[in-house]
């Protein structure tokens, strides 16, 4: 059986990148991160669960992906002391912009969402970053329906 290999570790050695320490960034880049990955997750989501046109997969990967969404997710997740403390990191940190459809908190609150997928997808920790998309994204569907 072949040994897993995270996949922020294949992108290091494939394309010589330096080792990232996710302690020492901002947590405005690791939000930077977190939601490009967050997203990527979210569209393989989708195109594993539908069949239908890059249109609907769009709409579909937006209202998932959007700051009231993933504001709703968190609040819904049970976070380490750790993973609480990166999160509030994000959540507090002074950004000179806003989402155009989304209140300042839930803005914020993505944020902090967003900086906590970066932290652990930088980290090497993407098991537990899907764990808790999957936990959030269950809480939260269930909500909406």
């Amino acid at each position: 059986m072949e040994e897993s290999i995270e996949l922020a570790d294949q992108i290091k050695e494939k394309l010589n990148l330096r080792e990232i320490d996710a302690n020492l960034l901002s947590p405005l880049v690791l939000a930077y991160i977190g939601d490009a990955i967050y997203e990527v997750v979210i569209r393989t989501k989708i195109i594993s669960d539908t069949d239908t046109t890059v249109n609907k997969l769009h709409l579909m990967s937006t209202k998932l992906v959007k700051a009231h969404a993933q504001a709703e997710i968190v609040k819904s997740l049970e976070l380490t002391e750790e993973e609480e403390k990166i999160y509030k990191r994000g959540r507090n940190a002074k950004s000179y912009t806003k989402a155009k459809n989304a209140t300042l908190q839930d803005y914020r609150n993505a944020t902090g969402f967003e900086a906590l997928m970066g932290y652990l997808y930088l980290g090497g920790r993407t098991e537990r970053m899907l764990e808790i998309i999957n936990e959030g994204l269950k809480k939260y569907t269930d909500k909406i329906k």
